[in-house]
């Protein structure tokens, strides 16, 4: 059966303003300064609302999955084109790409089942300051047991050594192994960027004050696709935008645009209005 190629997006919330990059991409013909617009955007890929499976984002560069329709593509693009590239790749020969790769600003990782001819693609199109590695883990699906952002990454407790050890290598950041409300797999129940982060619902105040500490970024537990746990698969987000899947409510997003920074609301009223929600959901 075809799939049905259609992508719909909602532009929410949207800010011009100046930004200076530090980070810009060496091939990018851009300077320091640019006029970004700030905000969040409800997307669906093909039939589902997982697009954090379908891409990877990040301040330096955007993976998108290949088969996705061209109205998918042209979203990214046409908010981030100008600013960082956006790459469209497998990964493996599959579309998963958000859950087997991880990255920040400086890095990418890829799993070992990445192939040959994917590697030299990414390399070509990747900035030249961004850094790419191939690496051996059993836990293959990086996205899924790794989060990170600019400074600090936090692994699956079962994460090899030497994987540690080039994760802050190629990604420049601290490494912690942690938990996320008891869930190893702290790629699937969070999404940080370096100005704050969404962490599942069933996170403590308690553990949330101590990823806090250790990421040094505000914290808050809340959902994402109406009510999804799972943060990472429905939400890509870095220091001027996000992604988040269609069937995300506007609380949820609301909840996204104030923890993200991405517009001026306080967040204080928000998340109070999302915790009075998730204790209902949860009660």
């Amino acid at each position: 059966m075809a799939y049905q190629n259609e992508f719909l997006v909602t532009v929410v919330v949207f800010r011009q303003f100046d930004k200076v990059f530090d980070n810009k991409p060496t091939k990018s013909p851009t300077h320091q300064t640019h006029n970004i617009l700030e905000m969040a955007v409800r997307a669906q890929f093909e039939n589902s609302n997982e697009i954090g499976v379908f891409s990877r984002l990040t301040n330096s560069y955007c993976l998108v999955a290949i088969g996705g329709s061209e109205n998918f593509y042209s979203i990214f693009e046409g908010e981030l084109g100008d600013i960082v590239p956006v790459i469209h790749t497998s990964i493996a020969s599959t579309r998963i790409i958000g859950r087997l790769t991880v990255g920040n600003r400086k890095g990418l990782l890829v799993p070992n089942s990445t192939t040959d001819q994917e590697l030299q693609h990414l390399r070509n199109s990747l900035p030249d300051s961004v850094q790419i590695q191939r690496i051996e883990e059993r836990l293959s699906a990086l996205g899924n047991v790794i989060t990170c952002n600019d400074h600090v990454a936090l692994v699956h407790p079962d994460i090899d050594r030497e994987t540690q050890e080039i994760i802050r290598d190629v990604l420049g950041v601290e490494v912690f192994t942690q938990t996320i409300a008891g869930n190893v797999l702290v790629g699937s129940y969070c999404a940080i960027s370096n100005q704050g982060g969404l962490v599942h619902p069933r996170t403590s105040i308690q553990d949330q004050d101590e990823l806090s500490s250790l990421l040094q970024i505000p914290l808050v537990a809340g959902t994402i696709n109406r009510g999804s746990d799972v943060i990472g698969a429905g939400l890509v987000v870095n220091d001027w935008c996000a992604f988040a899947g269609l069937d995300s409510t506007a609380t949820e997003l609301s909840v996204v645009e104030s923890i993200f920074k991405l517009h001026d609301a306080q967040p204080t009223a928000i998340v109070k209005e999302m915790r009075d929600s998730l204790i209902d959901t949860y009660s």
